[in-house]
């Protein structure tokens, strides 16, 4: 049997196969509310046979969003926005519907990508921003301010209300944002942080605000509901965050109940230098993989359905997220079964477009 099509447990909640759709900023809500866009995106992703489905990265204030475009869940309306497209798209769709829950730290208050994605002036509608210490990502944004205790607790509390309000939202998974250059991902590198209290410094210090915010988040979603967290692996930099940090990361949140590492690079310095090809960040899964005993998410140019096997047959990873790939290709997952000789769900209303060549492809309900 297909490895990728094996089904996994995420602690209780049980996926039918190991292909994760990865959360995507769509850039495209209104004052943090979901819009018609997002039933449109969500609901045919939602038809492609993944295992899971990981909504973009929702802020969990709304200084901690990238774009002013960006998806919010911080009040009733974001909350009831997001409600009612989720509605839709289970009434369609049984797969498992996760959210991820972000802050942008330094890296908000930007346009959105294809006008350019530059740093946004409060006359432009862009707001200050805020970071572990007063560095700007480039020389051309404005200065974020270095954030205060008080401050840190109010995004703490932010976390924790967000994911309250994924709970009552019937989402059944959260992954918590420690990745791509936002906010917590600030906190854990020293090239953005330089801070001299107990949040910078050493690695204990630096782990120290991702540790609080996953532990408050895990205690108020229900237990029976995974908790996970994304992380970049490197930073790509000489003297910034790296693997070896990440493994230790890794088994930190172990310890305190994560229920999966999703595992990326990147993201938080304009000097860094990415050798991008297939599989260029799977070395970086496998090795925090042998590290943890908890499951393992691959995820970055990976495009090919027996490349995606070969990596859980070999054990790099548990499993495979996609993200552009499965924009180009939105039944990917049907494709790859095809291939691997699997099976994989789709809707009553497209069963008759099974192939003639891999009749039994769908499952039956």
């Amino acid at each position: 049997m297909s490895q990728l099509f094996t089904p996994i447990t995420l602690e209780k909640l049980t996926l039918s196969n190991r292909i994760t759709i990865a959360p995507m900023c769509q850039y495209s809500a209104d004052g943090g509310k979901a819009t018609a866009w997002h039933r449109i995106h969500l609901g045919h992703l939602a038809l492609s046979g993944a295992g899971l489905m990981i909504v973009e990265a929702a802020a969990v204030e709304p200084e901690g969003r990238i774009t002013p475009q960006d998806l919010g869940l911080w009040d009733d309306e974001t909350e009831q926005a997001l409600g009612d497209v989720l509605k839709d798209v289970r009434h369609y769709s049984p797969i498992p519907v996760g959210i991820q829950l972000a802050h942008a730290g330094r890296k908000a208050s930007t346009d959105v990508p294809w006008r350019g994605g530059s740093f946004l002036q409060p006359e432009q509608g862009g707001w200050q921003t805020s970071a572990p210490s007063a560095l700007p990502y480039n020389e051309s944004d404005g200065t974020p301010a270095a954030l205060t205790k008080a401050r840190i607790e109010e995004i703490k509390q932010a976390f924790v209300d967000s994911a309250i309000r994924a709970d009552r939202l019937g989402l059944d998974l959260v992954e918590v944002h420690a990745a791509h250059g936002y906010l917590l991902h600030e906190f854990l590198s020293p090239l953005s942080n330089e801070r001299e209290d107990e949040y910078g410094g050493s690695l204990e210090n630096r782990m120290r605000l991702t540790l609080e915010i996953f532990r408050e988040v895990r205690r108020v979603f229900p237990a029976d509901k995974p908790v996970g967290v994304r992380i970049s692996a490197t930073d790509w930099v000489e003297g910034g965050w790296d693997n070896e940090q990440s493994v230790a990361l890794s088994k930190a949140l172990a310890a305190e109940g994560c229920a999966y590492i999703h595992v990326s690079s990147g993201g938080l310095s304009p000097a860094q230098k990415i050798d991008v090809g297939p599989n260029y960040q799977v070395a970086f899964a496998a090795e925090i993989k042998k590290a943890v005993e908890i499951p393992v998410i691959a995820v970055g140019l990976i495009t090919e359905p027996k490349q995606a096997e070969a990596i859980l047959v070999g054990q790099q990873a548990d499993m495979i997220a996609m993200a552009r790939g499965m924009l180009y290709d939105p039944r990917w997952p049907w494709h790859a079964a095809a291939e691997l000789g699997a099976k994989v769900h789709a809707p009553d209303q497209y069963l008759r477009c099974e192939p003639h060549e891999v009749k039994g492809l769908f499952e039956k309900e």
